[in-house]
């Protein structure tokens, strides 16, 4: 079985988080949502656990971040062109995320990023493999 990554984070309102991500094109797994939290799909081994405040707080005893004011994760997902890069940052904004960041070109790597409605940090990039492997 491949090793698969739940990203566990918090949401103030777990109804609004859904209804962004879902605007974006992206699923619900239903056998692990319910009112406390939300698995969202990525890919087949790639999960964001959104969990709601209360029940976030429930696993650890410490504060939970601002995400608003403090960085707290950099989290970025891979596109397969320029033009996915474009359209997933685009429809992030158009669902009421916001921009993070400047556009990163570097010829073989290009990525932009948002901040969705909780003030988590995304980054989409998409890479030119091979282009970078002969050095960029």
């Amino acid at each position: 079985m491949p090793q698969m990554i739940f990203v566990n984070l918090p949401v103030k309102d777990l109804e609004a988080s859904k209804s962004f991500w879902t605007k974006l094109g992206y699923s619900f797994n239903p056998q692990f949502t319910d009112e406390n939290a939300a698995c969202l799909v990525f890919s087949d081994t790639i999960f964001a656990m959104l969990l709601t405040e209360p029940y976030f707080k429930t696993f650890t005893a410490k504060e939970i971040a601002d995400a608003a004011t403090t960085s707290e994760a950099l989290i970025c997902l891979s596109a397969d062109s320029r033009e996915a890069v474009d359209a997933l940052v685009d429809a992030a904004l158009a669902a009421g995320g916001s921009l993070a960041g400047e556009t990163q070109d570097m010829g073989f790597m290009y990525g932009r990023g948002f901040e969705d409605v909780d003030h988590h940090h995304w980054e989409v990039m998409w890479m030119d493999a091979e282009a970078a492997a002969q050095g960029g």
